[in-house]
């Protein structure tokens, strides 16, 4: 029964993804998809916080559109899930953007809408400056990252040092306060990083120290980790989380979801096989989704949702790809 728990549409993330939402879900039919986890980017407030390509032709109106884009989405997603509910469990969901805490007070209204199943809690900023944009960006979240504690260093390994202990703090604050089912791309992080494969334990102890105090804060309250394979179509060598960390959430016996963190119909199960593998040679044996069951009270209610464990054999075996 394959599945993934973190994707996106360029009807409801345009400039950023591609696709209509309806053809993405009819893709993830036909190569075996049992589940989709639907998880647009949730709407941001700021004008400080939009994107480069979000500012033409006009900021004011980009920011301005993206509330209403995410009711639209929602309205669209609850049509999808109904029509082709004979064919594939659609949940819905969102992206959380964690990139200050005065976010988490809308992380948890969007979140109690009874249409949304569970959210994805992500961190793309460090700093309030995007970390996955472009190296330019990553330069500028480092320097303000160094500057934070005090440092006035201009080397680059000391200000990414900084850097990646910025992130992890602030994943923390996230995990603490919003809590979600999904942590998504644990260590997005190195993405832009010279030195991606870098041994956090070795080389950064505490850095690393604050890696396994994440981890801990995520097995305390139930959260899941995503093994998310958009890494490696970015080029990276393993997915989100590297092997160390992964070595470590498996230590703890931490659950496992999956996730293509697609942004379109072609990196719908992209280097899934690879994912697969990278996770039983961690001695994984079993991913987590959800269930829903619609609410049988008051209309407007929730659905109850079944943690429900898919074993990797049967998860490889239900798709249908030519990798």
């Amino acid at each position: 029964m394959a599945f993934t728990m973190h994707s996106h549409s360029g009807q409801f993330c345009p400039g950023h993804a591609k696709d209509q939402l309806e053809d993405i879900i009819l893709h993830a039919i036909r190569i075996g998809y049992k589940t989709i986890g639907l998880t647009e980017h949730m709407p941001r407030t700021a004008l400080s916080d939009l994107y480069p390509e979000e500012l033409t032709p006009s900021p004011s109106e980009s920011l301005a559109a993206l509330m209403p884009r995410h009711a639209a989405y929602l309205a669209e997603a609850a049509r999808l899930q109904a029509k082709y509910a004979a064919q594939i469990h659609v949940l819905i969901g969102f992206e959380g953007e964690w990139i200050r805490p005065a976010y988490g007070p809308l992380i948890r209204e969007l979140a109690a809408h009874p249409a949304v199943d569970y959210f994805v809690g992500s961190l793309h900023h460090v700093c309030g400056v995007p970390i996955d944009f472009d190296r330019a960006h990553y330069a500028r979240a480092a320097a303000a990252a160094a500057a934070a504690t005090g440092s006035a260093s201009e080397e680059e390994q000391e200000q990414e040092e900084a850097l990646y202990a910025a992130y992890f703090d602030e994943q923390h604050s996230m995990l603490t306060e919003a809590r979600p089912r999904v942590v998504g791309h644990f260590d997005l992080v190195r993405l832009l990083s010279a030195q991606p494969g870098r041994e956090i334990a070795r080389t950064w102890p505490d850095v690393w120290a604050r890696v396994v105090r994440n981890l801990e804060v995520v097995k305390a309250y139930g959260g899941w980790l995503e093994c998310n394979t958009s890494a490696l179509r970015k080029g990276l060598a393993e997915p989100y989380p590297k092997r160390e960390i992964a070595e470590a959430w498996t230590r703890m016996g931490g659950r496992w979801t999956f996730s293509d963190d697609s942004h379109g119909i072609a990196q719908v199960a992209t280097n899934y096989g690879r994912g697969l593998d990278y996770l039983e040679g961690l001695g994984v044996r079993e991913l987590w989704t959800l269930e829903r069951r619609p609410a049988t009270g008051a209309e407007g209610g929730k659905a109850e949702l079944i943690e429900k464990s898919v074993p990797i054999e049967e998860f490889r075996a239900s798709l249908r790809l030519e990798e």
